[in-house]
Order: C-alpha cells, then structure tokens, then sequence
C-alpha cells in the first residue's frame, strides 16, 4: 500500500530544516525557489500546511517531546518529531505517521541510526500527545520579539496576540464587484469592512469565481488601506512597494489610473498575473520607489517593513529573523515618506501604511513625519470607514489593527494605516 502523505511530510521536515537552521531562510523564498514545485498540488499545500501548523505549534511540540529525550537529537530528527507530534496531537492517525517518519529517518545516510529512537518516542505521543496538547498554554513568541510588543501593548494583549497566532488565519478575500454576492457565491461571511472571509476553502484556484477574475486574497485588514484612501475614478493614484498586487487591484477597480512600483522584478510579474486574471488595469514600473518622478492625486505607500502583523499567516518570521534589520526598515521608511510627499499634488492625500505590529514602524513615524512636514495633516475622519471600531483610532489619527481583533470571527493582520493630507 503507498505511504499516502510520505512526501508532504519529508517536505515539510526540509522546510523546518531550511527555516530553523544555521541560516535561516523565510518561507516565502523556499517557494518561491521552487522547493515544492515537483509536488503534486494537494501534497505542496499539504507540506506547506504541516510546516506551519509546526511552527506555530513549535513549543507545545517541543514540551511534550523533552519528556522523552535525555539530549536532543539533530535538527533533521528533531524536525521529524517536531511534525510527526504536532499532526498525532491534531489527530493524525497514528500507523500512518509513526511509520512515515521512522522511514524517513532510516532511509537518511547519517542519522538511520536513530530511527529506533524516533518509533520510540513518536509512539509514546501518539499514547499520551493528544489528551495532553490542549492544556498547555499558546505558544509565545521568541523572546527578542515578545519583549518589544509586551512593552508597546502591555503582556495581556500580547497574549491575546499570541493565541490568535496560534489559531491560524483563515481566507480572506476582496470582491472586485459585490461583496454580498461573492460571500453567497463562495458560502463565506460578509465582514463588517467589505471583506468575505471563508473558512476550510481548500484549494484557492477552484473556488467559484477565481479563473473569472471576480476576487483576489488579501487579509481583511491589508485591505483597509485603499478603503482609507477612498480612491475616485479618474484619479491619479501612485501605489508605492505595490506587490503582490492586492491594493493595486482595489485601486484600478475603483477606476483609478494606477501606477504601481515595486524593486522586484518577480514580484512584479506576480502583480501584472494578478491583474490579468481579474482583466484590470496599472501601469507598472519595476524600480526603487525613492526614484519615482511625477504628481499623483493620491499616493499608497506600503512601506517594506519587520512584517511582524503577519504572524498568523507567516509562522516562519519570528525564526527565520532576529530584529537585526528592524532599524535599516524604519529608516528607508522615513525615507520613502519624504520622497512620495514630494510627489503629492497639493490638497492630495496619502495614506501611509505597514503590516507592523511595532509602534517605531507605525504611530512613531507619522508623529516624527508631522514634524519634518508643516504641510502634513493626519485626516482623522478618513480612518473612520465603515465597519472599523472607533477603539482602534489612535492618539495621532490613524488606524491600529491587530491580530487579536475580531478574534471571534477568526482576527486579523497586524496594521497600521494613516491617512495624511497635503495642504494646498
């Protein structure tokens, strides 16, 4: 009989190998490297799943596993418990995973050796792993993020924060037409900012309506930003670090004349499939977003940022960074500020945004930006679209979203959004 699963899981523990080793990799750049293209497409989704439930499950794994490990073993076998104990806790069956794993360990060159060890200690998970896991606590972010978020939003939010992380995210997506419609044609809710969230979607591409074009994914709160800008039809929009696409989507079906820009030539291209599968319109320009010359109506800037809102999607991060590059982050930031200021007509309007959950990245920057900027205003009213709670407005005008919003309904990203107007 085939070892149904055997290959998403050895693709999974390399996944955990590339991101949890000496030098961690993201994700993100794993696939888009192409490490699970020679899958089929459910054993891809499969692998990617069971790496991030791993990971967001990392430290519930690793409590019930020091139980049984008088030293630990190398991060290959480590990762092999690591998986195999998270998918028995969720109910995996336990034949089928034991045996998948024990091969895996066997069939390697160097540590064959230590498959008696992993039958052994993945048979007592099995025992004793799904009565346990639910009694302990969420798991809490590494320590050099953890401490900077306790001190912006206090241990109770963070907490919050972290059993949201923990709970995943389910799909978000955002109509290009009614949003109504699409939530009764994708059996998804209506949420209260536009959005349609739809739990258990299974594969994205053959859900109704995506070959169509009618609708794209993006979290509820990545898609507040243009719902603040309040694009017109006609007018000049300049959407600045613009992949993968999803605002530059909102923006050119509002009927905005869109120029999107990003650095990344294969990010781009991602952007222009985008918006050749939902039939709109941008013009596109791969390039530094501190080179762009001209005038806009209205500016997007989503500036590059730690990414530290995304934790529920992108269990990675926290692993695969360590903060060494937060301060560069929020330094080009100011920078791409200043420059899309000076793009924007008088009387414009830009909104500034970052799917940061540090306050340096967000309430920060807009406050020192005032200062540079006598021209500046924060558009308090503007924040205040429909569906946004009055409690998420902060001292300075703009929005704060986070990952325990929502949390009910299934959360949110970590957002920051401020719309700021040039006076004329």
């Amino acid at each position: 009989m085939a070892d149904t699963g055997a290959e998403a899981r050895r693709s999974a523990v390399y996944l955990l190998d590339q991101i949890l080793g000496e030098e961690p990799r993201l994700m993100s750049e794993l696939l888009a490297a192409g490490t699970l293209d020679r899958l089929p497409p459910d054993d891809r989704a499969r692998a990617q799943r069971l790496a991030q439930d791993t990971l967001r499950g990392l430290e519930r794994a690793d409590r019930l596993l020091q139980k049984h490990l008088r030293k630990q073993p190398p991060l290959t076998v480590r990762n092999v418990l690591r998986v195999g104990t998270v998918e028995l806790c969720q109910g995996g069956a336990a034949h089928g995973v034991v045996n998948t794993m024990v091969n895996l360990v066997s069939g390697h060159r160097s540590l064959g050796h230590l498959k008696g060890l992993t039958n052994a200690v993945l048979r007592k998970i099995a025992a004793e792993g799904p009565e346990a896991w639910p009694a302990l606590r969420a798991p809490r972010l590494p320590k050099w993020l953890r401490g900077p978020l306790v001190e912006a939003w206090g241990a109770e939010a963070i907490a919050a924060m972290e059993q949201a992380h923990f709970a995943g995210a389910p799909l978000d997506i955002t109509a290009k037409g009614d949003p109504a419609a699409l939530a009764e044609v994708t059996g998804g809710t209506l949420l209260p900012t536009g959005s349609v969230r739809v739990t258990d979607a299974g594969q994205v591409s053959a859900m109704p309506g995506f070959a169509a074009g009618d609708w794209w994914v993006q979290d509820a709160a990545a898609a507040l930003p243009v719902r603040v800008l309040a694009p017109r039809p006609g007018e000049t929009i300049l959407d600045l670090c613009a992949a993968p696409g999803g605002k530059t989507m909102q923006l050119a079906a509002a009927g905005a004349a869109v120029t999107a820009v990003d650095t990344s030539a294969g990010r781009m291209a991602r952007v222009r499939e985008n918006l050749d599968r939902t039939r709109l319109k941008a013009d596109l320009l791969t390039q530094d977003a501190r080179a762009v010359t001209g005038t806009y109506d209205g500016i997007l800037l989503d500036a590059p940022c730690s990414a530290t809102g995304t934790l529920r999607r992108h269990p990675d991060l926290p692993y695969a960074k360590d903060g060494s590059e937060f301060g560069d982050l929020i330094d080009l930031q100011s920078e791409l500020i200043d420059h899309a200021w000076s793009l924007l007509k008088p009387g414009g309007r830009m909104v500034f945004c970052t799917c940061s959950l540090l306050p340096d990245e967000g309430e920060v920057q807009v406050d020192e930006a005032l200062q540079r900027h006598p021209d500046m205003q924060v558009d308090r009213d503007a924040a205040m679209v429909p569906g946004v709670d009055s409690g998420w407005l902060t001292a300075e005008g703009g929005l704060r979203l986070r990952p325990d919003y929502w949390a009910d309904i299934g959360g949110m990203d970590g957002f920051y959004v401020a719309c700021l107007r040039k006076q004329g």
